[in-house]
Parts: C-alpha cells; structure tokens; sequence
C-alpha cells in the first residue's frame, strides 16, 4: 500500500497515512486530485479505479471515505478487506465511529491504525490482538498521566505545607 486518506463527503481530509516517501507539495496535490475524482464519481460505480499508474480501493462509510492506493499487481479485494478491518477497529475502540471521533481523537485514529498496518502492510490481522494493544497503552498513558498528577499534587502539598510554616513562624 502506498499511501491510506479518510475523507470526509465535503472534501475535508481527516486522516492521510503515507507509505512513500513525497514531498508536501506531491500528496497535497496527490489528495485533492484523488478526492475530487472519487467525489465525482457517483454511489453506484465500482469501488476500484485505476489512476496512474495506482489502483486506488475506496469505501464510503456513512459521512467518511476510506480509500487506498496500492500498487497494480495487489489484490483489491484484500485492500478493500483492510479498509474494513480498519473500520470495524475503529467501531470497537469509539464504539460507532463517526467523523466527529476521527477529528477529535485524530491521534487514537491514527495509533490504531499503525497497531494495524506497518509500512502499508497488515502486521496484525486478529481484532482482538490489535484491540489488546491498544488498551494496553491506554492504561500505559493513564499510569503515566496518574503518576504526573501524584507528583504535581505533592509538589503543591510541600510548597503549601511550607508556606504555611513560615506563615506560622512570622507570626509568633
């Protein structure tokens, strides 16, 4: 896979993943190239359209389209299944993901997404490893945050405590 971009129906880019190395100014023509012409193209047609020298796989879920570029031998069937593996993660951690959640949580969005894929291939096909991963560092990150909020609050604790000695002392 050489590149993954979740759009929204207006044309807003909500998630691009990139697997080969291009300038700012290539995947941002690259983008709105490829979004105008799936936009364009109407509900019914098929999902798989050759552009460049890329096939390009999309889906269009609810308000968000998931789209792929892959190279032309890989199969688009099994591109397609990865957009929807890539869905169903996403409808188990936000349970229901809407847009709303991929801009909000954009980084979730993306940490699943490379618990997922690595370097346009799947690493990890089972939902229920990939789902394990991803609430082990959720528990990770709120142990850290847990722990930088015990230090703040005795760092408080010891200043107040201090200045509350030496209120003690002026006033005797």
């Amino acid at each position: 896979m050489q590149f993954m971009l979740l759009f929204s129906r207006q044309g807003k880019l909500r998630l691009q993943k990139w697997y080969v190395p291009l300038s700012d100014k290539e995947r941002k023509k690259i983008s709105r190239d490829l979004v105008q012409t799936i936009l364009a193209r109407k509900p019914k047609m098929c999902s798989f359209l050759e552009w460049r020298d890329l096939k390009i796989v999309y889906k269009r879920y609810a308000s968000l389209y998931f789209c792929c570029a892959v190279e032309d031998q890989d199969n688009e069937l099994i591109t397609l299944e990865i957009i929807h593996r890539y869905v169903e993660l996403l409808d188990k951690y936000f349970g229901s993901v809407c847009e709303l959640d991929i801009i909000f949580n954009f980084e979730k969005a993306y940490f699943i997404l490379d618990e997922f894929l690595l370097g346009g291939e799947a690493q990890e096909t089972s939902k229920k490893n990939v789902l394990k991963a991803i609430e082990q560092a959720d528990l990770l990150i709120g142990c850290i945050f847990f722990t930088y909020l015990l230090e703040k609050s005795c760092k408080l604790f010891i200043h107040y405590k201090t200045a509350a000695d030496l209120l003690s002392v002026k006033q005797m």
